[in-house]
């Protein structure tokens, strides 16, 4: 087995459009680093217009936690669901503030292939609002055509595992079929098979920022 690129980012963000982006997308990572550095999970709207969706709030929270995320870390919007493009200049304004407060090192955020209009524009403010900042793309597989995971994260199966409970902390979406722990566990099959390890959860490369050091000893 070849040799892993160690990275690390003392704050780390991951944002997201609608409650279950961040754990469909990046939920074993999550639960891999949370121990080891600081977190910030922001979605950027609540889905509380849609009156079939009233316990999508309480059911993120659960799911944070089960991956190990404080509740003081995790950071519901009041944007309006597909309506993002209409409130773009906002949604910019509201990333460029937490920049300036949080400061993170690595920025995680939906995948430029993926579709769904709202994603697509919480994607491109981040890239202005967190200018020289590494930027990488998660997968929603419901709306992303096209991914390719061109950065491969070793993930354990208690990380799996942790995402999988995280995921069925979702009611509202128990009968959706991206919830599936089979399909969650394929995925990181077919990623770790790309990355030669048991099993990776995988992302695209948006922007890297780095500077190349040697150990000595």
């Amino acid at each position: 087995m070849a040799q892993s690129l160690y990275f690390y980012g003392r704050r780390i963000l991951f944002l997201g459009a609608h409650p279950d982006d961040i754990e469909l997308g990046c939920g074993a990572l999550i639960h891999h680093i949370a121990p080891k550095t600081e977190l910030m999970c922001v979605t950027l709207s609540d889905n509380q217009k849609n009156p079939d969706l009233p316990n999508l709030p309480a059911e993120h929270f659960e799911s944070m936690s089960v991956l190990g995320v404080p509740r003081e870390k995790v950071i519901l919007g009041q944007f309006e669901t597909r309506r993002f493009q209409d409130s773009r200049q906002e949604i910019l304004e509201f990333m460029v503030q937490l920049n300036h407060d949080f400061r993170p090192d690595i920025v995680f955020v939906h995948t430029r292939a993926d579709i769904h209009q709202d994603h697509g524009t919480v994607t491109s403010e981040a890239l202005r609002a967190f200018r020289g900042t590494t930027v990488l793309g998660f997968d929603v597989i419901r709306s992303s055509y096209g991914f390719f995971p061109s950065f491969l994260v070793e993930v354990s199966e208690a990380d799996i595992e942790a995402k999988v409970a995280a995921l069925a902390k979702y009611k509202t979406y128990q009968n959706k079929y991206y919830f599936d722990p089979a399909l969650t566990r394929a995925i990181f099959t077919r990623n770790g098979a790309i990355a030669e390890r048991p099993y990776a959860e995988g992302f695209d490369i948006l922007r890297i920022v780095s500077a190349f050091g040697c150990m000595h000893e």
